[in-house]
């Protein structure tokens, strides 16, 4: 029963950009179906905390922590810390302003990277031990970019492949020791995503109305749209998926 998915499970759900809007939506949906929440910040101490009592509403434990994930000794060390962990989410990601590669220097390239695949590795390898106990569940929210790219968004989509494919050699390497690994790819969303882009000025109202013909259902999805696929597949209803990218894009990809 989908409303007590991870009420028998031992451990937390580690959730990365726990204070960000998918994140936020995350750690609600997992206390919702049953599961402790621990959840890592940037900077925003306001929302983690926010997120945090929203979980404990739901009578679960929450705990939020400052974590720069491209430091692996923090990472590892906070891992560490946590103890039994039964489903890593990765929800981390900077906001990625809408470039033409042609107009992106190596600089800025190397650090989304860092901060997107090198940020993913960090904390799947020092949740491993943890996992690998439990057999627990990794799911890395990543982008539909990766499927169907849109224009300007490869300082995005690119570092986010590089998270596609670690999650699929996770789920080949590590399937042994019961541990799944699958991708989330969202597409635009009103929620998050659209607001940013709008106001950072990388989409006007007419590059929306675009985008969204060339969505089939012609709509955007919403961060609960993420957080369900993102639930299930942590989920024993998923207990037979393993290595697989679930895009929840509205049909954009086909």
């Amino acid at each position: 029963m989908s409303g007590a998915d991870f009420a028998a499970r031992d451990g937390v759900a580690l959730v990365t950009g726990g204070s960000g809007g998918l994140g936020a939506e995350i750690c609600r949906l997992l206390a919702e179906r049953g599961s402790d929440v621990v959840l890592t910040y940037r900077s925003n101490s306001d929302a983690a905390e926010a997120v945090s009592e929203q979980v404990r509403r739901h009578g679960r434990d929450a705990q939020a922590h400052a974590l720069d994930l491209t430091d692996a000794d923090a990472t590892a060390a906070l891992l560490e810390s946590v103890g039994s962990v039964h489903t890593l989410v990765h929800a981390a990601g900077p906001h990625i302003p809408q470039l033409h590669l042609s107009r992106v220097p190596p600089a800025q390239f190397a650090a989304a990277v860092n901060g997107e695949a090198v940020a993913a590795f960090n904390v799947v390898s020092a949740a491993l031990p943890a996992l690998r106990e439990a057999g627990g569940s990794i799911v890395a929210v990543t982008t539909a970019a990766t499927r169907r790219y849109p224009v300007r968004d490869g300082l995005s989509a690119a570092p986010k492949a590089a998270v596609e494919q670690l999650v699929r050699a996770i789920a080949a390497e590590e399937g042994r020791f019961g541990i799944r690994a699958n991708c989330v790819g969202p597409g635009m969303l009103t929620d998050g995503m659209a607001q940013r882009l709008i106001a950072a000025g990388d989409l006007d109202e007419q590059a929306l109305a675009i985008t969204r013909r060339n969505i089939a259902l012609r709509r955007f999805g919403s961060a609960r749209d993420i957080a369900e696929a993102v639930c299930f597949l942590a989920s024993d209803r998923a207990g037979f998926i393993s290595g697989q990218l679930l895009d929840v894009d509205g049909g954009y990809g086909i």
